[in-house]
């Protein structure tokens, strides 16, 4: 009788033990893996991606408001009046939206996409590699294009064709450098992912040249935001900078190229703005012209884009990247921001005077071995079992005292 009311007793100590342990186990599942969001961007098929909703954002932000935003202090400048369909003036250091009209409106960007092109390819093609171009690279380049005179059977530095795609904003030099990342679509594909991970939510990526397509678009903010993130590229910042390269051409001879950036230039009746970084100038018949530019003074970096002036021909868009630059530059810590270019970015991207020389690596994780994703670690089951053992022989010794040998 003794022993079966203490066997049963055990049982239902063990049995209070097991449900502990069941209840830790979610717990140590938990603690070992952790959901993220999906990532979700499109294809890269030319017909077949739509643009989608809008990324996450708070519903007061004052970026997603129709009209001009801005919110100036006592003394501040009078924001400027404007044709461009779309604007926006920030901070290039913090992040910071100084005013914008339209911010988030889904346009055409012509060839100012190139510079999300730029971000996604420069990383992984070295600029001194030597390329010998196919014909089928050259093909299918959009009608009209702008071209900066890629060959076939001519061998290239990968350093001319970011020349060519830079200054002459050649779609030529774009598809060769898209075959050596992989193709088209893929190229457009990794685009698209990039676009997320810098938080640009507007842009769909069809054509990575900035060639008018379906379904291509991008806005004034993710414009903004690309040209930012070039401005913690080296390269990005030379070849957006440079005004002038020479061209391989035929028989060893090579030809003077020159940016046609006229803000960056002081060419065709447009001054050159003082401390002018670049960036990229774009048009099509679809999107008319678009510009984003970035410049410096005492320090202080601005970065503008300005799409699709509807009167002033064609040297409105630079006017009115220079009338912006003006002043954000004089209202700077007169104003207080509407909305931030790291608003819908996972990690805040610090100031282009601001970053550091390299990038730490990420600390090693050692991996854990005999168990996968979601299941609790064997010392876990252990100390759960040891504690369980534990309690059963407290309470015998509690209930029925010490043991005495027959």
């Amino acid at each position: 009788m003794t022993i079966g009311f203490a066997s049963r007793a055990a049982v239902s100590t063990c049995a209070l033990c097991t449900v502990g342990l069941l209840a830790l186990t979610p717990a140590a599942t938990t603690a070992g893996t952790r959901a993220g969001p999906a990532a979700s961007y499109g294809s890269g098929a030319r017909a077949t991606v739509k643009p989608r909703a809008a990324g996450p954002a708070a519903p007061d932000s004052l970026l997603y408001r129709s009209g001009t935003q801005v919110r100036p202090r006592a003394g501040a400048p009078e924001v400027p009046e404007l044709s461009a369909r779309s604007w926006l003036v920030a901070d290039a250091d913090s992040g910071e939206v100084l005013a914008a009209h339209d911010a988030h409106r889904r346009l055409p960007p012509a060839s100012t996409l190139k510079t999300l092109f730029a971000l996604t390819v420069l990383p992984v093609l070295p600029s001194g590699v030597l390329h010998t171009v196919s014909e089928e690279e050259l093909t299918g380049i959009g009608p009209g294009s702008s071209r900066v005179g890629v060959a076939e059977d001519l061998t290239y530095r990968v350093s001319d064709l970011w020349n060519g795609v830079f200054l002459s904003s050649g779609n030529d030099a774009v598809r060769v450098l898209a075959s050596l990342n992989g193709g088209w679509e893929v190229t457009a594909e990794r685009m698209q992912a990039k676009a997320r991970a810098l938080g640009a939510h507007d842009t769909w990526v069809t054509s990575p040249d900035g060639y008018d397509d379906p379904g291509q678009v991008s806005s004034a903010f993710d414009l903004a935001v690309f040209g930012r993130a070039g401005l913690h590229r080296p390269d990005f910042v030379r070849y957006c900078s440079r005004e002038e390269a020479m061209f391989p051409g035929r028989d060893g001879a090579s030809y003077g190229i020159r940016n046609t950036n006229r803000l960056l230039t002081g060419s065709d009746g447009v001054e050159r703005y003082p401390g002018i970084v670049g960036i990229k100038n774009g048009y099509t018949s679809g999107a008319g012209h678009t510009l984003v530019a970035a410049a410096r003074r005492d320090g202080h970096t601005l970065v503008v884009t300005v799409l699709n002036p509807r009167w002033g021909g064609g040297n409105a868009v630079y006017e009115e990247a220079r009338t912006l630059l003006d002043w954000g530059f004089d209202a700077s810590g007169r104003v207080d921001a509407v909305g931030s270019l790291d608003a819908l970015r996972a990690k805040p991207l610090p100031g282009p005077q601001a970053r550091p020389a390299t990038t730490p690596a990420p600390a090693a994780v050692p991996a854990a071995r005999d168990h996968g994703p979601g299941r609790p670690v064997p010392w876990t089951i252990v100390g759960a079992a040891l504690l369980g053992a534990a309690g059963v022989a407290l309470f015998l010794r509690l209930r029925w005292g010490p043991a005495v040998p027959d």
